[in-house]
Formats: C-alpha cells, sequence, structure tokens
C-alpha cells in the first residue's frame, strides 16, 4: 500500500481513537507529514511477512507530556537525526520503521522520517495503543532490549542511551525529556526482521487507516459515526469488542503535568440520568468508573469523543463543558497475556484491581 496525503486524515483519525486519550494530539504530526510526503512523495507501507530475517527495523516516536507538545513544536528533523545516528552506532542503513505506538501523533511519526529517507514503513507498532510508558512496548514484554537507543530535542541536542535494562532506559529518557523542555523524539527497540515478525502487533497501521475512514465516511453519508467505529474496529480483528459507556458532559477535570507525564481526571455528568462517570489518566485514559462501578480499564482502550462529530478528545484537549461519548474498545489479545498485563495491566499503574475484559465487566460487580 502506498500512503498518500490524501490518507492521512484518516490514519491521524484513527490513530486518535486507538491512542486512548494519548499518544499526542495527532494535529501537528498530520501537517509534518503532509509536507513530507509533499516533498518526497508517498510512503510505502509494507507487510511484516515482507521483512527478510536480517533487515533493520527501527521503531520511533515522541517522548513526554502531551499537555507540553501542544505548545512546543518541533523542528521536524528530530527523528531523521535520531535515526543517521542509530545507523552509525549499527553500521548499517535501517531498512524500515515503524511506530513505537499507534496511538495519537506518534502513529504518524515514522511515516515523517520514512518519506525523508526514502524507506518504508512496516504495518505494525510495538503497543496496539497507546501506553505512557516505554517498557510497556510488547518489545520489552517479549523481552528485547531498547537500546541502543537516541533522543533528539528540537534544539539539535542528541543523547545515545545505553543500557541492559529496559526500566532503567525508560528513567534515563523520561528525565532527559523533561530536561529537554518536556518531550522529545526517541528511536528505540531495534529490531531484525525476524523479530519484528515474532513481536509486533500486526496490522495497526491499516487498521487505524480503516477506523478513520470509517468516521469520515459515515459522517459524510449522516450515518452515525460511532456506529462505524464499532463496526470498522470489529473488522479489523485487533479490536473485537465496542462499546458505547457514556453520554455526557464534562463538569469537572483536574490536570497537571508531573515527571514527565500529564496526570489527572476528568468527571462527566450523564444525559438522561445515566449518573456519573470518572476517568483517571496518565497521558492516556486508565479506568473510567460510572457510580463507583468499573466499566472500562487498561490495557482495553477507553477513549474520549465529541457527541457530535466523533473526533477524539486527547487529555490534554479536555475542557469543562465538552459534550461527549465515552467509547471503549478491547485491546489486541498480545496485551491481555497473563505475562503482558503484569506491565499493561491495571496494577501496573496501581489502579487497585485485577483485569477484567471490556466484554466481561457488565456481569461483574466492580468497584
Amino acid at each position: 500500500m502506498r500512503i498518500e496525503r490524501a490518507m492521512l486524515a484518516d490514519l491521524a483519525r484513527g490513530a486518535a481513537f486507538l491512542g486512548s486519550g494519548g499518544g499526542g494530539d495527532p494535529y501537528y504530526s498530520l501537517l509534518l507529514a503532509e509536507a513530507a510526503i509533499e516533498r518526497r512523495g508517498p510512503v510505502t507501507l509494507i507487510p511484516l511477512s515482507s521483512l527478510a530475517d536480517d533487515a533493520l527495523i527501527v521503531p520511533c516516536g515522541w517522548i513526554g507530556a502531551p499537555t507540553v507538545s501542544v505548545e512546543k513544536l518541533p523542528n521536524g528533523s528530530e527523528a531523521v537525526a535520531g535515526l543517521r545516528r542509530l545507523e552509525a552506532i549499527m553500521g548499517r542503513r535501517i531498512d524500515a520503521v515503524l511506530p513505537i505506538e499507534i496511538g495519537g501523533g506518534n502513529g504518524l511519526a515514522p511515516l515523517i522520517a520514512a518519506a525523508d529517507m526514502g524507506i518504508p514503513v512496516v504495518d505494525c507498532d510495538g503497543m496496539g495503543r497507546a501506553f505512557p510508558e516505554s517498557q510497556m512496548a510488547i518489545f520489552n514484554i517479549r523481552g528485547l532490549s531498547a537500546c541502543p537507543s537516541v533522543i533528539t530535542a528540537s534544539c539539535g541536542a542528541l543523547t545515545v542511551i545505553e543500557t541492559d535494562d529496559n526500566l532503567a532506559h525508560e528513567r534515563i529518557a523520561r528525565s532527559l525529556s523533561v530536561a529537554l523542555g518536556g518531550i522529545a523524539h526517541m528511536v528505540e527497540y531495534p529490531l531484525t526482521g525476524a523479530q519484528a515478525r515474532a513481536h509486533a502487533i500486526t496490522g495497526s497501521i491499516s487498521a487505524a487507516i480503516a477506523t478513520g475512514a470509517a468516521i469520515r465516511e459515515a459522517r459524510a453519508a449522516r450515518r452515525d459515526p460511532f456506529a462505524a467505529l464499532a463496526e470498522a474496529l470489529c473488522a479489523t480483528g485487533l479490536y473485537p469488542h465496542c462499546r458505547t459507556l457514556f453520554d455526557g458532559k464534562i463538569v469537572d477535570l483536574e490536570r497537571e503535568t508531573r515527571g514527565g507525564f500529564s496526570v489527572g481526571n476528568v468527571i462527566i455528568d450523564g444525559f438522561g440520568g445515566q449518573g456519573r462517570m470518572e476517568i483517571e489518566f496518565q497521558n492516556e485514559n486508565l479506568i473510567a468508573r460510572q457510580d463507583g462501578r468499573i466499566r472500562a480499564m487498561v490495557p482495553d482502550l477507553i477513549t474520549i469523543m465529541d457527541r457530535e462529530t466523533a473526533d477524539t478528545i486527547t487529555t490534554e484537549r479536555l475542557k469543562y463543558g465538552q459534550r461527549v461519548k465515552v467509547i471503549a474498545a478491547a485491546a489486541p489479545a498480545m496485551l491481555r497475556e497473563e505475562t503482558a498485563l503484569r506491565f499493561v495491566g491495571p496494577r501496573a499503574f496501581k489502579l487497585g484491581t485485577d483485569f477484567i475484559p471490556l466484554e466481561n465487566l457488565d456481569a461483574a460487580e466492580t468497584r
């Protein structure tokens, strides 16, 4: 598949939803990707199955607080600078790139580098959604090393991280992102083609494009965009369950930038006597409770959307008074495995509960 400029808006719309409120607002990444494709032409999207065993495949994306990303703009060359340094370290050319997470602006981040470097993007990612910390990538869960890793900033600063401990890598990278103004670009988890085929979450970029296109087409045809979203997600096979959890108005919001993250909670009063929903977030939405009862939890996706347009509202864009719908979708199966839940389940975020899949929660009594 060739990703033309006209497809980018669909990708941005779908990636915004898959970000579960995080990954950064895709608006600036969309502008940069449009400019890159205008300069260099369409980007080729290739399947994981096409990779040679010894190919060098590199995930990339942004690290930091999404609240900063809406104010501190990139210079547009961070990704290429980081990838070129990684090539020098590894002594060979990079064959293809992928998003470390499909969610939000990070879903488009590799396209900008791919266009400028003349290499393809692989139809996969490392999280199947967005998560706030690097060690939550499926590559760490499966025991692969994050290093060598390169961080670049809009000021031109470049730092190489070398460590055998992926949690230490996250802590070093997080501290650097704070020191560099709250956000920076990172390349990490360099993979062979064989490792990418074995461990990456396949098909997530084409799933984001299909999801974004479904919303756009439904709006144009005056059909229900939320129904179209649910149908498109289920059709991907990656996100087999989707439902509307809540419909209401934001009546309270607490949000702060702390330790390199956007953290807080939002309260939504329901229309038609639905009660009240509270959602906690750390960059991404983590858990949704309706009148104290859990309705969805990480790693399943929880996304707040404009109830009229079905545009995703990322956590840094939430405001008092917005009329919204809260949509939940099942995470890819790899993230629901017992081993993965130690890294991305509710207890990894100190939420005090074991994971219960979205499709089972209505039958469970959870507080």
